[in-house]
């Protein structure tokens, strides 16, 4: 099994303000206002998976339609500025819904913020969020595009892109934006994708053969070993270690 040593070493390689530029977490770090941040992460979150350079392009593309304002975009949505808007399985009414549905949240409380708060003091902190869009949703309306975007998390799934945004919002770092408070660093879940999955059973980190949320646990707990108060800081390390190895063979 890898040294915390050798761990440390590679946080210090890839934790740097330079991961943001090829990153979706570059979208966080746009905005100011609190509102406009948690969005924008939102967002972001929902497009990261695929090529990297397509799903930044979308994004990129998406902002502007949004005008940059993202908080202003929510709030006085209408379906008609979506057009053809697209991204792989997410079709145009899998956008609208998901910002309707965010439209009624942040016209009627504090948004993202207030619901996933609830969640964690529900101990539910995926299936609240989860669950305020799929008792939401025109089922009529959507379709693989919704829910892969806005997974369920009873299916038992790893969480990566929901895992990544909390990361996000919640750590302080060079790299992430930490502006929600409800709950710590210690709290947080690796965000599991076939990279870092791949790199911690090489690194004897992770046992599980399967990439779900089982997985993500039993990963996370042996990072807490190594650093219990802030067990998700590795995402840098075995991301990028994984990633360059990859390139590399």
């Amino acid at each position: 099994m890898i040294t915390k040593t050798e761990l440390d070493i590679l946080v210090e390689k890839y934790e740097t303000p330079d991961f943001i530029n090829d990153d979706p977490v570059q979208f966080v770090h746009k905005f100011k206002g609190k509102k406009d941040i948690e969005i924008a992460g939102f967002i972001a979150s929902l497009l990261a998976y695929g090529s990297r350079k397509q799903f930044i392009k979308k994004l990129d593309n998406l902002f502007v339609i949004a005008q940059n304002e993202p908080l202003n975009f929510v709030q006085n949505f209408e379906p008609e500025i979506i057009g053809d808007f697209n991204y792989r399985f997410g079709k145009p009414n899998d956008f609208v819904e998901i910002f309707n549905i965010l439209k009624e949240l942040y016209n009627t409380s504090e948004g993202l913020s207030e619901l996933f708060e609830h969640g964690y003091n529900q101990g539910e902190l995926f299936n609240v969020p989860v669950d305020y869009f799929y008792s939401r949703v025109n089922e009529n309306c959507v379709g693989q595009g919704f829910y892969h975007m806005i997974p369920n998390p009873k299916n038992g799934g790893a969480m990566k892109r929901m895992c990544m945004y909390l990361r996000w919002m919640v750590r302080k770092s060079d790299v992430d934006i930490g502006i929600w408070e409800f709950m710590k660093p210690s709290e947080l879940y690796i965000p599991l994708d076939v990279h870092v999955a791949r790199i911690s059973r090489q690194m004897g980190l992770l046992t599980r053969k399967a990439n779900d949320f089982k997985a993500v646990i039993e990963l996370t707990e042996n990072l807490k070993k190594y650093c219990p108060q802030d067990p998700v800081k590795y995402d840098f390390a075995l991301f990028g270690y994984g990633l360059n190895s990859k390139s590399n063979t």
